[in-house]
């Protein structure tokens, strides 16, 4: 079989691109729901003392082959006024943590306590997740009161939304005193980015579910409907983000390199495959189909993704056209995409990757395992190295930044700094706004060049360790040109400060990697998505628990 090419970081990493994103079978949330599945793990509802309005405390137990994680949440009244998308709220409808192990009276009491005041309470390392959650209220109450007088609500505007709660903040990773990474990066189950994270958003869809169940019960206990199983399945999680996760990808520059590198290795081993069987063949009609609907149900107010929308509708339609005819030729699979690459939107060709990597499981699941890096200071600076040959690198390496004019103001518009509130990443105009000397290192583009312009001022033998201790200044640029001349997916491919910048670009390529769909841009800062939309349900993967005891 010969090799079908990676597609080049110049290609990939390019920011429309990467606003086009797609879920796909190595995302987060789907790696979750395979190994649970595969190590029959068991869930159960531990506890569930909710009143006749929904408030009150639950707790849901999920045992792994070595441990027991719970979900302990907390419903609350909440005045409509008060409730929020922004991270800067301070009440929320529910709040949540994902708990190492079962807790006890005195825990579920301490975690009562704090849970709810979510940054203002106190945690100790238990606690692995904290995160809260606001109901979408007006669809939260049609589909409670449809269900309280025995009728299932309206599907069309149920799915339109795809869910029923919206979570403004999932922390993880030591935040606010909750258990650090390291404490739990060696655990199989726990040990891929994000699983801790996603196993909570995962309960936390069906606390969502049981509790409109319940509310509609205590209101009609004799002739309450349940909501129906293929709507259970089709509602997800929601989730507000803005810019406090759009650095994510330019500070972690290993972790992103190895979560674009498992994609586009899976991608290019499918291509490589020389025919496509009748069981591969099969295991796409249904992923099309679905998305397909997903599509015609996917509305945003944002006038770029709508027109990006219609194009996807449209190039699926064309997908679907050619489908069999694509599948008959030598390398189908290559066919397909390339089909994609020459007729489609970035959006259709986006998700026409997702697409062909669903059939093939046993072809690239195991690449999952790859999508983690060690950042840990042994990635640091080779002082060795020269002066000239590290000038070199930033040159090849930033070659795309080459025709970028930082002198323009149009290019040097933004500064990205973190909010003295909420300790979280910002975006300031730099000509309209103070803050510009608070400046985060995340100009990559401006500073690369920059650094390459210092470095020809240097005798090109000279070493960079004696760069350096005469110009501290440039050790981050320093460290990140090694990097990224090491790790090619490493680094996005555009100004992340000039004033076309988008960033809910980047943040759709983060969150596509999680597994959300229905992206919503609110406005070029922040988004809606929906997260296990379509997914099974946990207590439908996970190996039945003692009878009464399943949620």
């Amino acid at each position: 079989m010969t090799a079908i090419a990676l597609r080049p970081p110049e290609v990939v990493m390019r920011l429309q691109r990467l606003g086009a994103a797609h879920p796909t079978r190595l995302s987060f949330l789907r790696q979750l729901i395979r190994r649970a599945t595969k190590e029959q793990w068991r869930v159960r509802k531990d506890r569930f003392d909710l009143d006749d309005s929904g408030f009150g405390r639950a707790v849901y137990a999920v045992e792994t082959p070595a441990r027991t994680y719970s979900l302990v949440a907390f419903s609350t009244p909440l005045d409509d006024e008060k409730r929020s998308d922004r991270v800067i709220a301070q009440a929320w409808d529910t709040s949540y943590v994902l708990y190492d192990g079962l807790p006890d009276a005195a825990e579920i009491a301490r975690l009562e306590a704090n849970a709810p005041l979510q940054e203002a309470g106190r945690y100790t390392s238990r606690e692995l997740v904290l995160a809260r959650a606001n109901k979408s209220v007006r669809l939260f109450e049609e589909v409670a009161s449809a269900l309280a007088q025995g009728q299932q609500p309206d599907e069309e505007q149920l799915l339109g939304i795809g869910y029923l709660l919206r979570t403004t903040a999932v922390y993880g990773n030591g935040k606010f005193g909750i258990a650090d990474r390291d404490e739990i990066a060696s655990r199989p189950e726990l040990a891929g980015s994000f699983q801790a994270e996603m196993l909570t958003v995962w309960l936390i869809r069906s606390f969502t579910l049981d509790l409109v169940d319940h509310i509609a019960h205590r209101r009609n206990p004799a002739g309450a409907a349940r909501l129906a199983p293929g709507l259970r399945r089709a509602l997800g999680v929601g989730n507000a983000t803005g810019l406090g996760m759009a650095p994510f990808l330019v500070r972690h520059p290993l972790l992103t390199h190895s979560w674009f590198l498992a994609r586009e290795t899976a991608l290019a081993r499918v291509r490589a495959e020389e025919q496509a069987g009748a069981v591969e063949r099969n295991a796409l009609s249904n992923p099309l189909a679905d998305l397909r609907q997903r599509v015609a149900r996917w509305h945003s107010d944002d006038s770029r993704q709508a027109a990006a929308t219609r194009s996807l509708a449209d190039d699926l339609d064309a997908l679907a056209e050619n489908l069999d005819q694509l599948l008959a030729k030598p390398r189908p699979w290559d066919a397909l995409y390339r089909f994609a690459e020459d007729r489609f939107s970035l959006e259709g060709q986006e998700a026409c990757v997702s697409l062909i990597l669903e059939p093939h499981g046993a072809l690239v699941d195991d690449l999952g395992d790859t999508m983690k890096a060690d950042e840990t200071p042994g990635h640091g600076i080779d002082g060795s190295v020269t002066c000239g040959s590290l000038r070199q690198a930033l040159l090849d390496c930033y070659s795309w930044a080459a025709n970028v004019d930082f002198a323009q103001r149009a290019a040097n518009a933004r500064f990205w700094y973190v909010s003295a509130e909420k300790l979280e990443p910002r975006l300031g105009e730099r000509f309209e706004e103070d803050g510009a000397e608070l400046e985060q290192p995340l100009a990559t583009a401006r500073d690369a060049l920059s650094l390459a312009a210092a470095l020809a001022n240097e005798p090109a033998s000279s070493r960079v360790a004696d760069f350096l201790l005469r110009r501290p200044e440039w050790r981050h640029a320093v460290r990140r040109a090694q990097i990224v001349a090491r790790f090619p997916y490493a680094e996005i491919h555009d100004n992340l400060i000039g004033a076309e910048l988008r960033p809910v670009d980047i943040l759709r390529a983060k969150l596509a990697f999680f597994g959300a769909r229905s992206f919503d841009p609110r406005s070029d800062r922040w988004l809606r998505i929906a997260l296990f939309s379509g997914e099974p349900l946990i207590e439908d993967v996970a190996t039945a628990a003692p009878a009464g005891e399943v949620a």
